[in-house]
């Protein structure tokens, strides 16, 4: 597959171009000279980013989605399918497996890749099903005492005529009141994307952290240059103001950490993101277990009650 660069990625593109011209004519000084320059021009570019380029990020195609962290990650991974109400959605992942020897739950949101799957996935727009079954699996973990870790990459939930019918907006207000209360340790991690009720639907949890260049955002900023200017020309100014990449959240107290992906960012380097995810998985899970199951409880709760500021 051809790797898609973005405007700001040309020079690391063409320098890239120049390495694979050079191995191709085995010369192995040029290889070496361009390798160290890539280095300092991968550093001079992620290093100072703004707000809209980490959103672009966060998008990219080629960013891993949950079903490549499955596959990285997870050893006898067994899917788990529908609400045993309505359907399956496939727009919702949910595995039982092992990571590093640790029985896991893991409940993603799947974007999906090419048109075909795209569609299949609803672009990662779940419907209320999706969510009862996120809610059904997790159920049965806790009946088993097995932690959770829920992946989070959604435009939103689907605000289609048949998810309203079938109780959106109820299902994902059962999730947040349901997963707050799970006696089981849980870890939510934003891979790429969270908008708005769609990411919040498995964002409640012991400890919830943001990759290096996710969003977690109330609304896409097309959506508030749209209804605050009419003009879509302002949507890096409405990424800028609406406080959404994860060091602005980390320093709002609305997360409690941030996962350094490669500088690079994941979508160059999967299998490095996947490493970094799985140390904070496994070392967070470590000090939940440590905890009292009470005392466990008793922070979420804190946590979650300490949500929300403002001034006048």
């Amino acid at each position: 597959m051809l790797a898609t660069y973005l405007d700001f990625e040309q020079k690391i593109k063409e320098i890239e171009e120049q390495i694979e011209a050079a191995k191709a004519r085995g010369d192995s000084d040029a290889v070496e000279i361009l390798q160290k320059e890539l280095q300092k021009e991968v550093t001079k570019t992620y290093k100072n980013l703004s707000d809209y380029q980490k959103l672009q990020l966060a998008r990219h195609p080629d960013r891993p989605y949950a079903l490549d962290y499955v596959r990285l990650l997870m050893e006898d991974a067994y899917e788990i399918h529908g609400d045993r109400c309505f359907r399956d959605d496939p727009a919702i992942v949910c595995y039982l497996g092992t990571i590093e020897g640790q029985k896991t739950l893991l409940i993603g949101e799947q974007k999906g890749r090419g048109t075909k799957n795209k569609i299949k996935r609803n672009f990662g727009m779940p419907h209320p099903e999706g969510y009862r079954k996120a809610l059904r699996a997790a159920k049965m973990a806790e009946k088993f005492g097995l932690p959770i870790l829920m992946l989070i990459d959604t435009p939103g939930a689907y605000p289609g005529i048949g998810a309203e019918e079938r109780g959106q907006s109820e299902a994902i207000a059962r999730n947040l009141f349901e997963f707050s209360m799970l006696d089981t340790p849980t870890i939510s991690i934003v891979i790429g994307e969270g908008g708005s009720g769609g990411a919040l639907a498995i964002g409640v949890a012991d400890k919830l952290a943001m990759m290096r260049y996710s969003v977690f955002s109330v609304i896409s900023p097309e959506g508030c240059a749209a209804i605050l200017w009419n003009d879509p020309s302002k949507v890096e100014q409405a990424t800028k103001s609406l406080k959404i990449t994860a060091q602005d959240l980390k320093e709002l107290g609305l997360i409690d950490d941030i996962i350094e992906e490669p500088l690079i960012g994941a979508h160059r380097d999967k299998e490095g993101a996947a490493k970094v995810l799985k140390e904070y998985y496994l070392s967070t899970l470590q000090e939940l277990k440590a905890m009292d199951p009470k005392e466990r409880l008793q922070k979420r709760y804190e946590k979650l009650m300490r949500m929300g500021k403002f001034k006048e």
